[in-house]
């Protein structure tokens, strides 16, 4: 067992494991509010709920370690001053487990129009009313030290897919001068709640690798508990996207945790894990599970489809269904296409503990030695469509 021993207020990544064929790691991130063990998958709770999912839910069938927050639609609803009043985000919503919340960044600038970008900040009017705000790395630090979430996530700009060059430098640098504002504000600033914060730098440079080689030493420089890996998975090619990852892992440092935004597939997460990526979060269990697709062991089903009309089988088979195995098929599939509420609940819970396992499964094969072999029979299966 490998550990890296931190400053004591820093946050703990430990390293159990690595395996031998791969970039793979397994490893146990500690924060005030318990452990994480890596690889993880943070369930989306944008609001500070996941959609459709009960917290008891996410705790007992999903095993969620760590969710995800959203710091511009808190800012917006319920806003700070309630969050503030009730002690913070965990106690708000009942989740005495890590929070991480990601700044803002991406959902200010998919406000292509209501936005203006200045090096002071990010002006926009919110989504709901029209009403004027401005984020700056300073106060999406303050805004997050209210929140209270665990990890809080440097405040950047997201390009988008495809991104020239010029634009990709310029905002890249932008993101880098943000960063420095960022942890200074962070460095003296202090937690609300008793509970110790860590802040993560985010990697930029769209698809070209000299841009994220610059940027992977800009943000290693700063020597953080971890670092985050954003603007992919926006439209880019997948190979694409693996290139980056494996170009910024051989720099960002091995003993700290490494977060790839907003990924993905469960094989864009294998991939990913394949080339040593230790978090991921994506809004796509329970989104496509709302709209009808289950990711399974064997590969997708669309429970849409009229094959599925009279089928009574649990959705796993061989009793490794992830809900409630008397909830046929054709059940579900009755209530999705009814526009059931439950059928989007139990959709979503099948896919999210079906995430969790996933992952929670890599770990268990890195340890033992299996992840290589086991990892390429589950791309295969995966991409299947049922």
């Amino acid at each position: 067992m490998v550990i890296f021993e931190p400053k004591i207020e820093d946050m703990i990544f430990e390293v159990n494991a690595f395996d031998g064929n791969s970039k793979a790691r397994a490893g146990i991130i500690e924060t005030g509010h318990g452990p994480i063990k890596t690889p993880i998958f943070m369930p989306v709770g944008t609001l500070g709920s996941v959609k459709g999912v009960n917290q008891r839910d996410l705790i007992n069938d999903v095993k969620a370690q760590i969710i995800l927050g959203n710091t511009y639609h808190l800012f917006l609803r319920p806003g700070i001053e309630t969050l503030e009043l009730a002690g913070g985000l965990h106690k708000f919503i009942s989740w005495d487990k890590p929070i991480l919340t990601d700044s803002g960044g991406y959902q200010v600038f998919s406000l292509a129009e209501n936005r203006k970008l200045k090096e002071d900040g990010a002006h926009f009017s919110s989504h709901i009313d029209g009403s004027k705000h401005i984020f700056t790395p300073e106060n999406v630090i303050d805004i997050q030290r209210i929140i209270g979430a665990d990890i809080v996530m440097a405040f950047d700009e997201c390009t988008p897919f495809p991104c020239d060059y010029n634009y990709a430098k310029k905002s890249m640098q932008l993101t880098h001068r943000w960063l420095e504002r960022g942890i200074k504000r962070f460095n003296e600033t202090e937690s609300l709640y008793g509970h110790e914060q860590t802040y993560f730098p985010i990697v930029q440079g769209s698809v070209y690798k000299d841009l994220r080689v610059e940027s992977a030493n800009t943000i290693a420089s700063y020597d953080r508990d971890g670092y985050a890996i954003g603007g992919l998975s926006v439209g880019e090619p997948v190979e694409k996207m693996y290139d980056i990852i494996e170009v910024v892992n051989e720099i960002l440092p091995k003993n700290k945790p490494r977060y790839l935004m907003g990924v993905g597939t469960p094989v864009n997460i294998l991939e990913g894990i394949a080339r040593g990526v230790d978090m991921f979060d994506c809004v796509m269990p329970t989104r496509n599970g709302r709209n009808g697709m289950l990711f399974t062991r064997d590969g997708i089903i669309n429970i849409k489809n009229v094959k599925w009309k009279n089928d009574f089988t649990p959705i796993e088979k061989n009793g490794a269904s992830f809900v409630d195995e008397s909830f046929s098929k054709a059940y579900l599939r009755h209530l999705i296409v009814s526009k059931e509420i439950l059928g989007a609940q139990i959709a979503s819970l099948h896919n999210l503990s079906f995430y969790l396992w996933l992952v929670t499964e890599a770990r268990n094969r890195i340890i033992d030695g299996s992840f290589a072999v086991w990892k390429s029979e589950m791309v295969q299966k995966l991409a299947v469509r049922l």
